[in-house]
């Protein structure tokens, strides 16, 4: 039951323009606009001397990505399933709701790992040269995804549909200028500064930019922030999320 619902959730999210829109054009269209042209100055350091804009935009990217389908898709395409019925009348089907949660989260991870694909073999093409440990990017990656996530759910099943759209929509234009994820943090103050590098993708971003970019080892600090974050949002979600 969990596969199939996962494949129908798939199918959906893939069939949605406006989801594909912001899944997958709009991170595509900042990673080869912001690496052909010189609009923000970035720091091009690599662990194997001086590289590209597109190892610097390139791990930013990913983790706008990860935002954009595990929590502001997740969040409006949840909130008007909840504002339709949907969940009530699946709430009501054979399917446990913890499996329809299951499904809803393996049909998140199957949209990254396609915007994952894209996204590398783009920034491949544009010379991208990444270094560090795969392992660690892929960690920061599912705890970034189940931060998202949390705060995702956590949004479509408090708010109203309407609000949940607007919401989500005006969090992820926040956070694509202040999370790091395109322009470089050292260009805010420092005491607003110390703020967005708590943000969870800030610290994706971060996290990523440090293993793929620079090769440092395991980024606990930015692991610690988006796994207490995955917590709080996955906690307060499973306690607050309201079916109908």
């Amino acid at each position: 039951m969990i596969r199939a619902q996962a494949a129908l959730e798939t199918r959906m999210l893939l069939r949605n323009g406006e989801q594909l829109l912001l899944t997958v054009v709009i991170p595509t269209l900042l990673l080869v606009l912001f690496s052909a042209v010189d609009i923000v100055a970035v720091p091009t350091e690599t662990a194997g001397g001086e590289g590209k804009a597109v190892d610097f935009l390139a791990p930013g990217v990913l983790a706008l990505a990860v935002m954009s389908t595990a929590f502001t898709g997740q969040a409006i395409a949840t909130g008007f399933e909840r504002r339709y019925g949907v969940l009530k009348r699946l709430g009501a089907s054979p399917l446990p709701r913890w499996a329809l949660m299951t499904a809803k989260t393996c049909s998140v991870l199957v949209t990254e790992v396609l915007q994952v694909v894209l996204l590398t073999v783009i920034a491949f093409a544009l010379g991208w040269s990444p270094q560090g440990n795969p392992l660690a990017a892929l960690l920061l990656l599912v705890l970034g995804t189940a931060a998202f996530s949390g705060l995702g759910l956590l949004m479509a099943g408090t708010l109203k549909a309407e609000v949940t759209l607007a919401a989500a929509n005006l969090v992820f234009l926040l956070l694509l200028v202040g999370g790091g994820v395109i322009v470089p943090m050292e260009k805010f103050p420092g005491a607003v500064r110390t703020v967005l590098e708590l943000l969870p993708v800030s610290a994706l971003s971060d996290g990523l930019r440090d293993v793929l970019q620079h090769g440092a080892g395991m980024p606990w600090g930015d692991l610690g922030i988006l796994a207490v974050w995955a917590v709080l949002g996955l906690g307060a979600a499973a306690r607050l999320f309201r079916w109908e």
